[in-house]
């Protein structure tokens, strides 16, 4: 049994930016997540070198990204349905298992020698449809570990260990790759699942804050009816729709990570497997210093999107024109920084917007529209780079977010944010009444 103090001291329990961690659930959901999160990491740092040693073309990296982000453009809204009306711990479990399945699976392959680039699209469009399910269920699922009360802190604190893995994970896989090639980054990979597995199933289920579930749909206009019901909620609630279009345009621009760095290490820096992975560590320190400032700064402000999407911005457009290495290690710690501000901000902002009844569906529109930056932007960002060079990739990019982000200082400015800052925390910030 897992008690109260076992990873959190009692003092700094009493903190508001951790009182999260009051909750023995949500203790269980974030270590296994710590855990499990170095290895997927790892894993798409390994990927990415792996695609790119076997075409030396940054094109292929965006194919592989499409393969894995196609699924959850098309299934991620009715995983949304699903996520209001099943037991999302039992779903994320199955989720679970099924990508430590295919890690394994991938690992293996590469360990055997056999792996061909079908093979890795292949493993990365299954990949995508378990992500497909999960992304939206996992989402919704951290209020039921801790609350309304507690939910931004929650969000906060995800993103921390998100970031805090980003700075783990990339810096061992270049390390690990670097001395004994990228099989076993998969392998790690697979067997750190185990740690989110195990951590659900001891969950107590009598703990749960678990809000009302829809009734499940058993026709397809029932699940029609629902899912315009998120829609709509999206549509007509500002600050939700500002967030939902300034985190999917950035994304699609400015966040080309895992499509862009690998290329630019090699080409533009000459620092190999090892230098792209520290440069990616680099920007999961930018990014766990953000979501640490998030996690004790109180209530998200709106203006951070603003912020954050500047910050990302600027830092490209400089990296862009940079071929020092520790230059750019510290630019892509600002990279970080800014693009989890905004990222971070913006899930925060719809989790304490949305109505409970319509959390699942509401954040698979998020999720989906994330994820669907994620194949649009890396095609693109790709054959920019290319053709043109992935310096110039990496500038345009720059440029397109600091417009974004610009564009949505004006949208706020005019009604937006103080729409979001006159309601209280968990309010429906339209005054749309729920439905249902």
């Amino acid at each position: 049994m897992i008690g109260r103090d076992t990873f959190v001291p009692r003092r700094l329990m009493a903190s508001d930016g951790v009182r999260a961690f009051r909750h023995r659930n949500y203790r269980l959901f974030f270590t296994g997540q710590a855990i499990s999160l170095i290895g997927t990491w790892m894993q798409q740092v390994a990927q990415a070198w792996l695609v790119l040693e076997l075409t030396h073309d940054p094109v292929w990296l965006g194919i592989v990204a499409a393969a894995q982000f196609l699924p959850v453009m098309a299934l991620g809204l009715f995983a949304g349905v699903a996520a209001d009306a099943l037991p999302k711990r039992r779903v994320l479990i199955g989720t679970q298992v099924s990508m430590m399945i295919l890690a394994g699976v991938l690992a293996g392959l590469v360990i055997s020698g056999r792996v061909e680039v079908w093979m890795i699209l292949v493993l990365a469009f299954l990949l995508g449809i378990a992500n497909a399910v999960d992304m939206p269920v996992r989402q919704a699922f951290s209020i039921e570990l801790v609350g309304r009360e507690d939910i931004g802190q929650a969000v906060a604190l995800n993103s921390a260990m998100f970031n805090g893995a980003r700075v783990i994970g990339p810096a061992a896989a270049g390390l690990a790759i670097g001395a004994f090639g990228v099989g076993p980054a998969f392998a790690i990979n697979a067997l750190s699942f185990l740690a989110v597995i195990i951590g659900l199933r001891m969950m107590d289920e009598r703990e749960l804050h678990v809000a009302t579930r829809i009734a499940r749909p058993g026709t397809a206009g029932a699940v029609v009816r629902n899912l315009r019901e998120g829609l709509s909620y999206v549509r007509r609630t500002q600050i939700v729709l500002l967030a939902v279009a300034v985190v999917g345009s950035v994304a699609t621009v400015g966040m080309n990570f895992g499509v862009l760095i690998p290329a630019f290490a090699q080409d533009e820096l000459a620092s190999g497997a090892a230098g792209y992975g520290f440069l990616m560590a680099a920007s999961g320190i930018g990014s766990l210093l953000a979501a640490v400032r998030l996690v004790f700064s109180g209530r998200p402000r709106p203006i951070r999107l603003v912020t954050g999407a500047l910050i990302l911005g600027a830092a490209s457009v400089a990296l862009a024109v940079t071929r020092e290495f520790p230059v750019a290690l510290g630019l892509m710690v600002l990279v970080g920084f800014g693009s989890i501000l905004m990222a971070a901000t913006g899930n925060a902002t719809i989790q304490l917007a949305v109505p409970d009844h319509l959390r699942g569906r509401v954040m698979s529109v998020y999720t989906t529209v994330f994820s669907a930056s994620v194949p649009i932007g890396g095609l693109a960002m790709g054959a920019l780079a290319s053709s043109l060079g992935v310096a110039t990739a990496i500038a345009v990019g720059g440029v397109l977010t600091m417009l974004v982000g610009l564009g949505a200082f004006a949208w706020g400015r005019a009604g937006a944010f103080d729409a979001a800052a006159s309601q209280p925390e968990g309010s429906v910030l339209t005054g749309v009444a729920p439905s249902g």
